[in-house]
C-alpha cells in the first residue's frame, strides 16, 4: 500500500492540505485598519473544503485494490483543491495591501501532488493489463 509511489503523492496531498489550515496562505491589512492572516481556517467553506481535500487523499491510498476508484478520489481531490484555490484568490480582494506568504506553496503544491499520483495509478493500471495480456 505505502510502497506505491501514489500512495505517497496521495500522503502529501493530504499532509499539505492539513498544513494549508495552520499556515498563512496571504497576511495583509483590511479595510478597518487590522493585520490579518488568510488560512484554510478564517473561512468556513474553506475549513471545511480543505478537511474534505485531506479526507479524500487519505481515503484515497486505501483504495489500492480498486484503482478506478482510487482514480475518481483522485480528481475529485483535484478538483475541491481547485475550488480552494479559486476561494482563497477571491478572499483577496478584502485586503488593502498585503502579500502573499511562503507557506501559501503548500496550497498550490497539493494539486501537483494529486496529479503525480493520478499518473502513478495510471501507470499500475496499464502494468496490470499488459499482465493480463501475457497471461
Amino acid at each position: 500500500m505505502i510502497q506505491r509511489i501514489q500512495s505517497i503523492w496521495l500522503l502529501l496531498a493530504a499532509a499539505s492540505s492539513l498544513a494549508s489550515l495552520k499556515f498563512s496562505f496571504y497576511s495583509g491589512i483590511k479595510a478597518n485598519n487590522i493585520f490579518t492572516e488568510l488560512n484554510g481556517q478564517s473561512h468556513f467553506l474553506l475549513l471545511v473544503l480543505s478537511v474534505a481535500v485531506a479526507l479524500t487523499g487519505l481515503f484515497a491510498i486505501f483504495l489500492f485494490k480498486n484503482r478506478k476508484q482510487q482514480i475518481q478520489l483522485t480528481l475529485l481531490g483535484l478538483l475541491l483543491q481547485i475550488a480552494v484555490v479559486i476561494m482563497y484568490i477571491t478572499r483577496l480582494k478584502e485586503f488593502e495591501t498585503g502579500n502573499f506568504a511562503l507557506t501559501s506553496v503548500f496550497t498550490f503544491a497539493i494539486p501537483l501532488f494529486f496529479i503525480l499520483a493520478w499518473l502513478g495509478i495510471r501507470k499500475d493500471e496499464r502494468l496490470i493489463k499488459s499482465m493480463d495480456r501475457l497471461r
